[in-house]
């Protein structure tokens, strides 16, 4: 069994690449320029040596079926993505063309030279935005409020396309926030743990933060590769919600973080400047389908996995003090 991996420096790739080692498979890992990359994701979780990385320009048709070709992969999980809110907004076009030619180009390749092979997409709740009854489901209106989300929405309906055009075995994980230790630092919780945990003892130290009163479903990374493996374990392809099932308010999580390690309410400031164009206010999934069809087992608390987040955090603060003595 071989399967290629987009974005195997991310969050997601890491562990999703550890995953599939443990189940058999040759995992080749798909990246821009590898003597730029610094896979320290995959060297944190002790796999550096066991995975392929490769170079492949996913904007250039030519270089991805080349090795959709040489590889013939068993699976393609594409997790590669401009994959920020925030940023999207001010790279609108960048965000959208990446995020939906890329897509095109892995389709095409896998129609064009290796029809056989199961492709998983990284799709995203914010797609579906402006919501206007919850829990969402995969029959829910999608209303999309930024350029990241407008572009996940193209691909989702790109990949929908193509499994009923040619028939091939495509199909979406609309992920939910999902975090862990290994979570890029301008998202959201990684950056409320790793700059709390760092400034703890500074008292001068003030965190400056956005519109904190919108609700999300947050999830753990960890378990939500392993719907994604499931996902390409099935008969027949099928998109699926990939969520915990409850939403969360993003102040919440501050106070949490800040309540366990002692820091007083008080240093943390709302700043209207980091609020974004347009918000979703709250959002939360249905993952009965996934429970039911895929068994996928999914009963963690996301107060639980701050806990491991910041156990994390701090374990790796401590290591990268003692070895700066």
């Amino acid at each position: 069994m071989v399967a290629i991996v987009t974005g195997i420096t991310g969050q997601d790739g890491a562990y999703l690449a550890k995953l599939l080692l443990s189940k058999g498979y040759e995992v080749i890992g798909i990246v821009r320029r590898n003597h730029s990359i610094l896979p320290e994701k995959l060297v944190y979780l002790g796999i550096i040596g066991r995975v392929k990385l490769v170079e492949c320009d996913l904007m250039d048709m030519s270089s991805v079926i080349n090795i959709i070709t040489e590889y013939k992969p068993t699976e393609v999980y594409n997790l590669a993505a401009q994959s920020s809110v925030g940023i999207s907004f001010h790279q609108p076009i960048g965000t959208i063309q990446f995020n939906i030619i890329s897509v095109l180009n892995l389709l095409e390749a896998i129609r064009l030279s290796s029809p056989n092979t199961k492709l998983y997409q990284a799709s995203s709740s914010e797609m579906y935005g402006k919501v206007k009854h919850l829990p969402v489901t995969t029959d829910t209106p999608m209303h999309p409020l930024s350029p990241y989300a407008i572009s996940k929405a193209s691909a989702y309906w790109t990949i929908v396309n193509y499994r009923e055009s040619y028939g091939l075995y495509a199909c979406n994980g609309v992920l939910f926030n999902h975090e862990s230790f290994l979570r890029s630092p301008n998202f959201f919780v990684k950056k409320i743990i790793s700059e709390s945990v760092k400034n703890r003892s500074n008292t001068e130290w003030i965190l400056k933060v956005g519109n904190i009163d919108v609700k999300r479903d947050f999830g753990f990374s960890v378990k939500y590769v392993e719907a994604m493996w499931l996902m390409l374990q099935q008969d027949t392809p099928q998109d699926f919600m990939i969520c915990s099932g409850k939403s969360i308010t993003l102040r919440s999580i501050i106070e949490y973080v800040f309540n366990r390690l002692d820091i007083p309410l008080a240093r943390y400031k709302v700043d209207s400047e980091l609020f974004r164009p347009t918000d979703i206010d709250d959002i939360y999934g249905d993952n009965s389908m996934a429970k039911n069809i895929l068994k996928w087992e999914y009963d963690c608390d996301f107060y639980q996995v701050l806990d491991i987040l910041i156990e994390e955090e701090e374990k790796a603060m401590g290591k990268s003090k003692s070895q700066e003595k």
